[in-house]
C-alpha cells in the first residue's frame, strides 16, 4: 500500500538533561553546550540536511517537586537547572534555516498573553511563518510559586485557565487585525487603515486586555499549535485546539487508542478527525548491523543515571519516588496524583491496563518501550508499525546531541525515502503549510478562527 510520508520533529530542551539521564557525562555530546550558540546552529543544519519538519523546544519555569526530600538531586543531575529560556534562540535558527519550523513551549503562567501574542507574531514575521506553540499549563509547583501563586491550580483548573489565554491570544492574532489592514500606500502616505484595526476589550477577573494587537498579521496569524497533555482533560483540550500532539505511549497499540479517543473528541468539537497530527517520542539506536546497534545500545545504557530519571518523572507527577520502595505498585499511586496524570495512566494503559506494574516496571518502561535499536532498515519497519496505529509522525528524542540526530537523518531517513515515508525536499511555504498541504492560517473549523473578522464594523448595507 502507499503510506503518506512521516512527520519528522526533532525533540530537544535549552538544558543539559532533558530526557537523557547522565549522559551529559559522555565526551561524544554537547548537552553541556547549551548555553552557547554553535552547538545550535550545528542542530538545525543537521535537521534541514535530514528534511526535518521541525525542532521542539521543551521548556519549565521552575524546579521539579521534591525527589527523597528536596531538590538537591535535580541540581547535581543537571534536571533541567540551569535552564535557558528557548524563545531567545529563535531568530538565531531562523536566520540559519530556510523551512525548518521551530517550535517553543510557553506557559501561561510565564508570559501575560498581550506581550505574548507580540512575540510569537514578531518570530512568525521574521522566520517567514514557521513558528510553533506548545501550549502548557505548569503542573509544577515551584513554577506557580515563581509566578506568585501559592500553589499550583488543580489539574482541571489550569486547562481552564489555557482555554481563556487561548482565547485572549486569539483575539490578538485573528480578530483585531483585519485581511488588508496593512496598507503602507507611498503615495497616499497611509501605512494602515484604523477602520479595520480593532481593540479586542476583553474583561474577565483574570485579564484585561484593550489592544490593539500591536503586531500586523504574521504569515500564518496564528502559530502551528502542540499539546503534549493525554490526560482527560489535556486531551479534551487537544482535541478543541491542537494541530499536533506530542504523544508518548508505551506501544503502538496505546497510543492508537489515545490517538482514536482525541480524534472522536475532536470531531465532537466540529473539528475534521484529521485537523490533528500525532508525534510519538521515540529514541532510535542506528548501528550498521544488529550487533553494532545493540553495543552501542549497551555502550549508552553504561552512561544512564536511574536517580535522574526517578528524580523527572516523580518531580512531575508530584510524588516523592525518592521515599518509596521500588516494588511499590503504580495503581496505589494514581489517587493521589494532581500533577502531570497523563505518565501514570499512559503506563498503566500500556500495561494492558495492570494497576500492579511498580516504580521499577516504571523505570525500566521508560528506559526501554520508546526506544527502538536496530539498522535503518529494521528501525523503519517499526517506525511503520507505528504508523499503522495512527501516528503522523515521530517526536525524535536524543540520546546524545547532535549525534542521535545525525545517526537518524544521515541513516535512516535515507531508507524512509526509498519507502515514501520522507520528503526528498521541501515544499516552500509556512510551517502550517508544510505539514498539512492547506492554507497558511487556520482552517475556519478551528475555535480561533471563530474571531478572524468578529470585531469588524457591519458593512452598509447598499441603498
Amino acid at each position: 500500500m502507499t503510506r503518506p510520508r512521516l512527520l519528522l520533529n526533532a525533540f530537544t530542551m535549552n538544558t543539559a538533561t532533558h530526557v537523557s539521564y547522565g549522559t551529559w557525562r559522555r565526551e561524544d555530546t554537547r548537552q553541556t553546550e547549551f548555553h552557547t550558540l554553535d552547538p545550535w546552529l550545528e542542530l538545525v543544519g543537521i535537521l534541514e540536511r535530514g528534511t526535518f519538519d521541525s525542532v521542539f523546544f521543551a521548556d519549565v519555569v521552575g524546579l521539579y517537586d521534591d525527589f527523597d526530600g528536596g531538590w538537591d538531586t535535580h541540581v547535581t543531575e543537571g534536571l533541567q537547572i540551569p535552564n535557558h529560556d528557548p524563545s531567545a534562540l529563535v531568530s538565531a535558527l531562523a536566520a540559519a534555516t530556510e523551512h525548518l519550523g521551530i517550535v517553543i513551549t510557553s506557559s501561561v503562567l510565564q508570559d501575560h498573553p498581550f506581550s505574548f501574542a507580540r512575540k510569537i507574531s514578531t518570530l512568525d514575521h521574521l522566520s517567514g511563518g514557521r513558528i510553533g506553540w506548545n501550549v502548557v499549563t505548569s503542573a509544577l509547583r515551584n513554577s506557580a510559586r515563581n509566578f506568585g501563586l501559592p500553589d499550583r491550580l488543580a489539574h482541571d483548573s489550569r486547562y481552564e485557565w489555557a482555554e481563556e489565554y487561548t482565547e485572549v491570544v486569539y483575539k490578538l492574532w485573528e480578530g483585531s487585525w483585519d485581511d488588508g489592514a496593512l496598507i503602507q500606500d507611498r503615495d497616499r502616505g497611509i501605512h494602515a487603515d484604523p477602520a479595520r484595526i480593532h481593540k479586542i476589550n476583553h474583561r474577565s477577573a483574570r485579564y484585561s486586555v484593550e489592544g490593539p494587537h500591536l503586531s500586523a498579521p504574521s504569515p500564518q496569524r496564528t502559530p502551528v499549535l502542540f499539546q503534549a497533555g493525554t490526560s482527560a482533560a489535556g486531551r479534551a483540550f487537544a482535541a478543541r485546539h491542537a494541530e499536533g500532539v506530542f504523544i508518548s505511549q508505551g506501544s503502538p497499540e496505546a497510543a492508537g487508542e489515545v490517538i482514536r479517543q482525541t480524534r472522536d473528541l475532536a470531531a465532537a468539537a466540529g473539528r475534521a478527525r484529521d485537523d490533528i497530527k500525532f508525534f510519538q517520542g521515540l529514541t532510535v539506536v542506528v548501528g550498521s548491523s544488529e550487533y553494532e546497534a545493540r553495543r552501542k545500545a549497551a555502550d549508552l545504557d553504561e552512561s544512564f543515571s536511574e536517580t535522574g530519571l526517578l528524580a523527572h518523572r516523580s518531580g512531575s507527577i508530584g510524588i516523592d519516588f525518592g521515599g518509596l520502595p521500588t516494588d511499590t505498585p503504580i495503581g496505589e499511586l494514581a489517587g493521589q496524583v494532581d500533577g502531570t496524570r497523563s505518565a501514570i495512566e499512559g503506563l498503566i494503559r500500556a500495561a494492558g491496563g495492570r494497576t500492579d506494574v511498580t516504580i521499577a516496571d516504571f523505570v525500566r518502561h521508560k528506559q526501554e518501550a520508546t526506544r527502538i535499536v536496530g539498522t535503518p532498515e529494521q528501525i523503519a519497519d517499526e517506525l511503520e508499525r507505528w504508523q499503522d496505529a495512527g501516528v503522523d509522525g515521530i517526536n525524535l528524542q536524543y540520546l546524545v546531541t547532535p549525534g542521535s540526530f545525525a545517526d537518524f537523518a544521515d541513516h535512516v531517513v535515507p531508507v524512509l525515502r526509498t519507502r515514501g515515508l520522507a520528503q526528498h525536499e521541501y515544499t516552500p511555504g509556512t510551517l502550517r503549510h508544510k505539514l498539512t498541504g492547506a492554507d497558511d492560517t487556520l482552517p475556519d473549523s478551528h475555535p480561533a478562527r471563530a474571531w478572524h473578522g468578529a470585531f469588524s464594523a457591519p458593512a452598509a448595507v447598499p441603498r
